[in-house]
């Protein structure tokens, strides 16, 4: 008896139609049947032999079923490549989408026609804001997507224990995910310091992922030697902090894959290009991290790195491979990443090496973008456990009032052209009162954090340096990792204000000026993101930004939205301000504002 008839149920239909799909892919590379899609007159990319050939592609229930030859049965679509590259699927590595300000779907029409097939996104700023709820919306928002989206479990929710957040999430709330298909393992693990300590908490989290098989996300900026050993022993395998050429070697030295991150914020893909070599390159991944909406459509999405690499002097099929089948590989990924028979027909047809514009781009078989347009019609996913997560309490002007007792005192100075902060100090302008004031021959402004998960009323406050703003105030319910609301200004009636307006909005972006709004960017997900699309997110963020250079005098030499949404961020140095206070994160600990 023939063995599948012994096999009932869900699995029998399973074997059946697989062996038809399966059954069809081998006959269309055959030659005994006609290919879904033919591809024909194309320079194809070798990601394994790290060579370019001329043939023809056939594509069979969205596979790639072989490269034809002459007498094969008429495909029932072709497209004439005219000469172009097919290249296969570019793969982000590691990106939080919220950080685009749009919806997963949204998203995809951004990234989609820059040659991005694949993703693999941490949502642990949407899980920091609402847990496991954020993960499921970000799973059921990207079901269906052209563009394939996995995630990662984020592993610090909090990121650290040093302030509020909206969530929290141990090992038996993973646990609860872990098996999820679309789920490849544990998302970075920013507490480094958890990690090379063995905190119980996180050794938990560690052994779920394990114990299903899953891979695990790094997140390691300057740590080195045996606390590098420690880190890496944790079976951490990547890592896109590095900064430097050596810094890469140390972890592929350790087995780990390094990420060259080219964000809107921190961009590392030229400073690590010295030590890429042809040794190391299969260890070597592109990611952006944190991209906005402006620098995909000015500048590109994976494409952009892939361009910069080789404009830095990389051979362009060594940047391919970085792009592709080492991602895929690292993830186990294991149909993706090149063009070869068996392999998912995600590619584009590129005209060129050096500049990369994409001509077509094709996910499953099926043109999704054509010369910059995205051709698919997103599904509308209703946001309804996600919402509403504005839970600001027993907040007023009170809560931002700073009496100090000495006018020496501790300052957050911006380093501009990153997240980096320095330690400063200064001597203040106090009123008689001992109340702060600001000073116009300096440029220090308030800047306060919100929480705005739990309705505790913690208003954290401190002084910031170099940011550059006069007459008002800006606020955000984005300020990474957690959340909360971040207001910074020199006027504490406005920076009340501008609370309130996120209050109403239920999240978002806003400038306030002498008592009146002049514009405001409503992100009602998770005070996170919009179903809008990126082009309106650009388009707003764009005359806001204008706004805060021109009417609030912001330091022109930082993105005022950019750098304010980081000045909370407690694992990123040198210090930063949370809802519970001032934190030195090179000494892991909360300082004073007053120095003396």
């Amino acid at each position: 008896m023939n063995a599948i008839a012994m096999v009932h149920g869900p699995t029998r239909r399973l074997i059946v139609n697989g062996r038809k799909q399966l059954k069809r892919l081998i006959d269309v590379a055959a030659g005994r049947a006609a290919a879904d899609l033919l591809i024909r007159n194309c320079r194809i990319i070798d990601v394994f032999n790290k060579e370019i050939f001329d043939g023809d592609v056939l594509v069979s229930d969205g596979r790639i079923a072989g490269f034809g030859k002459e007498g094969f049965p008429d495909a029932a679509a072709t497209v004439d490549a005219q000469g172009r590259y097919l290249v296969p699927g570019f793969i982000d590595s590691h990106v939080h989408i919220e950080s685009s300000h749009c919806s997963p779907g949204e998203f995809a029409r951004l990234v989609v026609p820059c040659g991005t097939t694949t993703v693999v996104a941490d949502p642990h700023e949407i899980c920091n804001v609402c847990g496991i709820d954020g993960l499921d919306y970000m799973l059921e928002a990207s079901e269906g997507l052209p563009l394939q989206i996995f995630m990662m479990i984020p592993s610090c929710v909090p990121a650290t224990p040093f302030e509020n957040a909206g969530a929290t999430l141990l090992a038996d709330s993973i646990a609860t995910r872990i098996d999820h298909p679309r789920i490849l393992g544990l998302g970075e693990l920013m507490d480094y310091f958890g990690v090379i300590n063995a905190d119980d908490a996180i050794l938990d989290k560690l052994i779920v992922a394990r114990g299903a098989g899953k891979s695990v996300d790094g997140h390691s900026p300057a740590i080195t030697g045996t606390d590098l050993d420690a880190y890496s022993a944790s079976g951490v395998r990547t890592d896109h902090e590095c900064d430097t050429p050596e810094e890469l070697h140390e972890r592929v030295r350790r087995g780990m894959y390094v990420l060259l991150r080219q964000g809107s914020a921190c961009r590392n893909v030229l400073n690590l290009l010295g030590g890429v070599t042809s040794d190391n390159e299969r260890r070597c991944l592109f990611c952006t991290d944190d991209r906005q909406p402006k620098s995909i459509l000015e500048e590109g999405h994976i494409d952009n790195n892939v361009r910069l690499a080789v404009g830095g002097g990389l051979d362009p099929l060594s940047a391919i491979r970085i792009a592709t089948i080492n991602s895929a590989e690292c993830f186990g990924l294991r149909d993706r990443g090149a063009i070869a028979p068996g392999y998912r027909a995600d590619f584009s047809l590129v005209d060129d090496l050096e500049k990369f514009h994409m001509h077509q781009v094709f996910i499953g078989g099926r043109l999704v973008a054509e010369e910059g347009s995205y051709l698919f019609k997103n599904p509308h996913v209703e946001p309804k456990n996600v919402s509403g997560r504005m839970r600001v309490a027993d907040f007023s002007v009170e809560k931002l009032r700073l009496s100090l007792e000495s006018p020496h005192v501790h300052t957050i100075d911006i380093i501009p052209g990153g997240v980096v902060t320095a330690l400063g100090e200064a001597h203040v302008a106090l009123s008689s009162s001992g109340e702060w004031l600001p000073d116009p021959a300096q440029d220090i402004a308030k800047l306060a954090v919100v929480e705005r998960h739990h309705g505790t009323g913690n208003v954290g406050v401190a002084l910031i340096r170099d940011y550059g703003i006069k007459g008002g105030a800006i606020a955000m319910s984005i300020a990474h990792d957690s959340h909360n609301i971040i207001v910074v200004g020199d006027c504490d009636s406005d920076m009340v204000l501008a609370v309130e307006e996120l209050v109403r909005l239920g999240g978002g972006v806003t400038i306030v000026k002498a008592g009146k709004v002049l514009d405001s960017l409503p992100l009602p997900i998770a005070g996170l993101m919009t179903d809008e699309t990126g082009v309106y997110v650009d388009k707003m963020l764009t005359t806001m930004h204008t706004l805060a250079l021109n009417e609030l005098h912001v330091n022109p030499a930082i993105d005022p939205f950019m750098t304010l949404c980081f000045m909370a961020l407690p694992v990123i140095p040198a210090v930063k301000l949370t809802d519970v206070g001032l934190f030195d994160v090179t000494q892991f600990k909360f300082i004073p504002l007053e120095m003396e």
